[in-house]
């Protein structure tokens, strides 16, 4: 099994990013993280970002970015930007309700990110779609992330959060479950903790079954990053994701 590249989701780090990216993606790639995700460009350009990512040996993993920059007009500028950063991956991390609060909502929408995942191959780019936890209401016993899944085509990428997930309700078997049922269609997956018994967790300290979802993530998932992401913190930002990167080495050691 080829091992995926390992990644942070820049949102982890936000304040620090706004008050010193350069300094920021220094930290992070002398943690040893291979590249970082993007969820806002804080004033650059993408030809500054890119050279920032170049100055620390790190690479783009994607980036989050708004349902409506890939829609319409905005598309060819949504693409031009990001085909000079080096991005690959757009992942849109939310919806409007009224995108996601029926079946019938989630087929439009379904059909939506299939019309621009077909505009964005000729440029070897994807459209991917990340959950938080309104993605597992049901409707007639289907959950809308299964909805969305089996109506899209098979290059629009399922971003899993699996922390969402399971504050979302999700077990950690229905979260291996889903990678299963969907496979290759994980190219991306945010690797972001669930404890019930402390919301400040890191990687490695809570519920999530680590080995056996990175494993999985490997053999049937096609997944090419894993993506820390750390939204809570017992230490700094920064501290935080240095020991979820820490903990994530040591456990992929066992693979």
């Amino acid at each position: 099994m080829a091992r995926p590249r390992v990644g942070l989701q820049l949102f982890s780090v936000r304040d620090d990013c706004a008050r010193d990216l350069e300094g920021t993606l220094k930290a992070v790639a002398d943690m040893g993280y291979e590249g970082v995700e993007f969820a806002g460009y804080y004033g650059r350009t993408a030809s500054q970002l890119r050279e920032l990512l170049d100055k620390f040996g790190l690479e783009p993993a994607g980036t989050h970015i708004p349902f409506d920059a890939l829609t319409g007009e905005r598309l060819p500028g949504t693409v031009q930007f990001h085909r000079e950063l080096g991005v690959r991956f757009l992942i849109v991390p939310g919806l409007p309700e009224e995108m996601r609060n029926s079946r019938e909502a989630w087929l439009r929408t379904a059909s939506a990110f299939n019309g621009i995942a077909e505009r964005l191959r000729a440029e070897g780019m994807y459209v991917g779609y990340h959950n938080h936890e309104v993605e597992f209401r049901r409707f007639d016993g289907e959950t809308g992330w299964e909805i969305f899944a089996r109506a899209t085509r098979p290059e629009v990428i399922l971003q899993m959060d699996v922390g969402n997930a399971m504050h979302g309700g999700v077990t950690m078997d229905q979260v291996l479950d889903y990678i299963r049922r969907f496979p290759g269609r994980t190219k991306t997956i945010h690797l972001k903790e669930y404890s019930s018994k402390d919301p400040k967790a890191l990687l490695g300290e809570g519920e999530v079954r680590w080995a056996e979802l990175l494993s999985t993530c490997m053999k049937v998932g096609g997944t090419e990053w894993f993506i820390v992401e750390q939204e809570s913190y017992k230490y700094p930002p920064l501290k935080s994701v240095e020991i979820c990167l820490n903990n994530l080495r040591a456990i992929l050691e066992t693979l």
